[in-house]
């Protein structure tokens, strides 16, 4: 089974870009988009009809404009759930579970804490509340993957620049502190575990021309897999060459 994910920074402007040519081309069993920024009636028709055969779960944020997952899948998931079931973050659109036969697939998009101290709050809150809901079904047995933007550079060998963003949100303490939380409650983050000594990024600012083209950019896109799950992972590829948003897709295999 092959899933992708890619935070997309619109997706009215990612499908201009014909992006969604990359993914579709793919063939992937779900397509998991973050930062869609718009609901399904802003897109044309035409915009719509490039999803194909694709079923497509939406979750846009109240907030117009802001936020906001998606997920493709094909073929046809058994269950999805829109949001966890706490009205406080799924207002903002950032959450769809999908269940397939043996596992559940949660695309994510974790708040960002850079617009002051008061969303970095929001954040952990966020990050608490869902590893809660994750916990709840890991008791239940339940194999499990979260995938999508944390917002969050887990190590220094996550990041280009470490020391210059030690008191930035996506790479404060107590960000990383709760990131870690997950690894100690049944979860793996794929990629390190299959690339140990690796260094690659998802994401570069766009605020620098430059940061991309210098590879000046932070890791804070993730597969993170239950533990029960791991020994089916095939491989994970960071797509790192891939245009079309300022995060560059992911891509996981499953055996």
């Amino acid at each position: 089974m092959r899933i992708i994910t890619w935070n997309v920074n619109g997706l009215r402007a990612h499908l201009k870009k014909e992006a969604w040519e990359w993914s579709a081309k793919q063939k992937a069993d779900a397509i998991c988009y973050q930062e869609i920024k718009s609901r399904p009636d802003q897109l044309t028709q035409a915009q719509h009809d490039l999803f194909g055969d694709h079923d497509v779960a939406w979750n846009p944020a109240e907030r117009p404009g802001y936020s906001g997952v998606a997920t493709f899948t094909r073929p046809a998931s058994k269950e999805t759930i829109i949001g966890f079931g706490n009205s406080k973050f799924d207002e903002e659109g950032r959450v769809i579970q999908t269940r397939f036969d043996d596992f559940i697939l949660f695309n994510v998009y974790f708040p960002s804490g850079t617009s002051g101290r008061h969303r970095v709050d929001y954040k952990l809150e966020f990050y608490e509340a869902l590893l809660k809901y994750l916990n709840k079904l890991h008791s239940k047995g339940e194999k499990i993957v979260v995938t999508g933007d944390y917002n969050t550079a887990f190590t220094e060998m996550d990041l280009a620049r470490p020391k210059d963003n030690e008191k930035n949100s996506g790479f404060l303490p107590e960000e990383r502190e709760m990131l870690g939380r997950y690894f100690d409650n049944g979860f793996v983050d794929a990629f390190r575990s299959l690339h140990p000594d690796k260094v690659q990024y998802t994401w570069w600012t766009a605020r620098s021309k430059s940061a991309r083209e210098n590879n000046i950019g932070w890791r804070i896109d993730y597969f993170l897999v239950s533990e029960a799950l791991m020994p089916r992972v095939k491989s994970i590829t960071i797509h790192d060459q891939v245009q079309g948003s300022d995060h560059c897709p992911l891509e996981l295999v499953l055996a």
